[in-house]
């Protein structure tokens, strides 16, 4: 997957690893790992990012949860310098 953007989730969602190792991270917190079988809820409205560590992959289901007058919002691309410190 490699570096993602940042994006609040307006009405929350669940985010479960299904292979691989991935990571979970909440702007201005450190990355979470995540592992085959690890689950993650994220909260509405939380600016966040997950993706693959630059040696792994990962295989993972987002399910959204709807919120009232809810869309997507993708934020600002995430820079290498920060995917790179995510996995350490």
């Amino acid at each position: 997957m490699g570096q993602s953007c940042l994006a609040p989730m307006v009405g929350g969602a669940l985010l479960l690893c299904v292979g691989g190792r991935g990571w979970y991270q909440e702007w201005c917190s450190p990355a979470v790992l995540m592992e085959p079988g690890d689950a993650v809820s994220i909260p509405a409205g939380v600016k966040h990012r997950h993706g693959a560590p630059a040696d792994s992959w990962f295989s993972h289901l987002a399910i959204d949860i709807p919120g009232t007058e809810a869309s997507n919002e993708w934020l600002e691309p995430v820079s290498s310098a920060e995917y790179e410190a995510a996995g350490k």
